[in-house]
């Protein structure tokens, strides 16, 4: 599920670009120790994210939280975990992100490398 959560309080430089400010709240389901680390797709309406750590002493987390904030083109410091810490569904808070992106990456399997 995605939607949007808030509204964040997006400081702007001089010069620097418009960008979304919403908060975007959606479910992941990390698969851990893929041999086809990605983002992408959809299971049981969340998105799909695939990564080579294990799921040992929250490593696959971690890296899914990276994975993710680098798919959507936002710091790593913008995707946060609401829910989920030790499940392999999770709920993130992502703070910048464009709502279409996270649409699309879910209509289709994705992967990196």
């Amino acid at each position: 599920r995605l939607g949007p959560v808030g509204r964040g309080g997006n400081l702007r430089r001089a010069g620097a670009r418009a960008s979304h400010t919403a908060v975007v709240r959606i479910n992941i389901r990390v698969r851990p120790g893929s041999a086809h680390p990605g983002v992408g797709g959809e299971h049981a309406g969340a998105l799909v994210v695939r990564v080579s750590a294990r799921a040992v002493g929250g490593n696959a987390t971690k890296a899914a939280l990276s994975a993710l904030a680098a798919a959507l083109g936002v710091p790593r410091d913008a995707v946060a975990l609401v829910a989920g810490a030790s499940s392999r569904t999770k709920i993130v808070d992502i703070t910048g992100a464009d709502p279409a992106v996270v649409s699309r990456l879910l209509a289709g399997p994705g992967r990196t490398g």
